[in-house]
C-alpha cells in the first residue's frame, strides 16, 4: 500500500480510503490511486486485513446445490447478492446428513466466516447447537423450522393445496404425491398441503397414494412404479420436487403411461427446460433469487445487529400453467389464489 501511495503521491491513508470506501475521495485523486495499484500489481492483504478487523469479509453457506440441482439458483443469488456487499462466499454440501452438516458447519466456523447461511437438514440440532455456542451469525434458507433464528423460505402449504384443487376441477378422483425426504420442513409442509388440497376439494386421503421419493430422481423412479402396481392407480400425480418430477417422468415412460392422456403430471418446482417438454410441465416456481437476496439481506442485519429480533419471511411463489395436467394452455404464470391460504 506504501508503495501504491509514492506512485499515486498521496498518502497511505488516502490508498486505504480508496480501496476500502471508508471516505469519500475526489474522483481525479481516485483515479491516480487505482492507476497506481494497477501499475504496481498491488493485491490486498485479505489475511492481514481480517487480523487487524476481525472480520473476514466471507460468508459460509451450506447448501445441498451439488446434491440437489434445484439449489443453482438459489446459489447464484446468494453469491451475486454477497459480492455486491463486498463478500466471499465459502460453499459446502451438507449432503442431507444431520452428521456431516455439522462437520461442514465446524469447517466453516473454523474459516471464520463473518456469518452463515443455512439449508438445514431434517436433524439439525446439532450444527445449530455449535454455531450458537460459536456466536456464528446465521440464517435459514428454504426449510424452516421452529427456532430463534432469522429464516426465509417460500410458502408451501397453499401452493401444493393449488395443485391438488386444480387436479381435482380437472375431474381427478386419486391424486397421488411423491413426497421429499422424511423430516425435512418442506417435506413436512407440502404434506400438509396436500392433504389441505383433499379435504377442500372433498376427496378421502388415501394412505396408498402418498410415497417417498426422498428428495432424488431414481427413488422417485421406483415409488411411482409402485404407484402404477396398484390395483385402482392414481390419474393424477403430484411430485414434489424437480429431481423427483424428472424420476416421476422416467417411470411414466418407462410403464408407456402418457402424459397427461394416461396420468396428469404436476410438480412443485419449475426449472428451465420445463417448458420443453412435451406436454409442457404445469408447476410452482418458487422464488429463489428473491430468496437468495433476502437472505443475505437478513445475515448482513444481524451481523451488524447482534440482539435485533429473529425475522422469518415466507415469500410467494408462482403458479405456471403448462399443459402437462391436461389442460390446453400457453405457458402463463400467475401468483396464487388468496383463497387457497390456508
Amino acid at each position: 500500500m506504501a508503495d501504491v501511495a509514492r506512485l499515486a503521491g498521496v498518502s497511505v491513508a488516502t490508498v486505504s480510503h480508496v480501496l476500502n470506501g471508508t471516505r469519500p475521495v475526489r474522483p481525479g485523486t481516485r483515479d491516480q490511486v487505482l492507476a497506481a495499484v494497477r501499475r504496481a500489481n498491488y493485491t490486498p492483504n485479505t489475511v492481514a486485513r481480517s487480523l487487524a478487523t476481525a472480520r473476514t469479509m466471507t460468508i459460509g453457506l451450506a447448501l445441498s446445490a451439488i446434491s440437489n440441482p434445484y439449489f443453482g439458483d438459489l446459489l447464484r443469488s446468494v453469491e451475486d447478492s454477497a459480492a455486491s456487499a463486498g463478500y466471499t462466499l465459502l460453499l459446502a454440501d451438507p449432503r442431507e446428513e444431520p452428521d456431516y452438516e455439522l462437520t461442514v458447519v465446524r469447517r466453516l466456523q473454523h474459516r471464520r466466516v463473518d456469518g452463515l447461511i443455512l439449508a438445514p437438514s431434517a436433524r439439525p440440532e446439532e450444527a445449530l447447537r455449535f454455531l450458537a455456542a460459536h456466536q456464528v451469525p446465521t440464517v435459514l434458507v428454504d426449510r424452516l423450522i421452529d427456532a430463534p433464528l432469522d429464516q426465509v423460505g417460500s410458502e408451501n402449504v397453499a401452493p401444493v393445496a393449488e395443485l391438488v384443487g386444480h387436479l381435482a376441477e380437472r375431474g381427478h378422483r386419486r391424486i397421488a404425491l411423491v413426497a421429499g425426504h422424511p423430516g425435512l420442513a418442506t417435506t413436512l409442509e407440502r404434506l400438509e398441503g396436500y392433504r389441505l388440497g383433499l379435504r377442500r376439494a372433498g376427496l378421502p386421503e388415501e394412505p396408498d397414494l402418498v410415497v417417498e421419493g426422498y428428495s432424488e430422481t431414481e427413488a422417485s423412479r421406483l415409488a411411482v412404479h409402485r404407484l402404477l402396481e396398484l390395483a385402482q392407480r392414481p390419474t393424477a400425480i403430484i411430485a414434489g420436487n424437480n429431481s423427483m418430477t424428472i424420476g416421476t417422468m422416467t417411470a411414466l415412460r418407462e410403464a408407456g403411461v402418457p402424459v397427461p392422456g394416461g396420468m396428469a403430471l404436476v410438480s412443485f418446482d419449475d426449472f428451465p427446460w420445463a417448458s420443453l417438454f412435451s406436454p409442457g410441465l404445469t408447476a410452482v416456481a418458487q422464488p429463489f433469487v428473491e430468496m437468495g437476496r433476502r437472505a443475505v439481506e437478513l445475515l448482513l442485519r444481524r451481523m451488524a445487529e447482534p440482539s435485533a429480533p429473529a425475522s422469518t419471511l415466507r415469500l410467494p411463489p408462482s403458479f405456471v400453467h403448462r399443459e402437462s395436467c391436461g389442460c390446453a394452455t400457453n405457458g402463463s404464470l400467475s401468483p396464487l389464489r388468496p383463497e387457497i391460504l390456508p
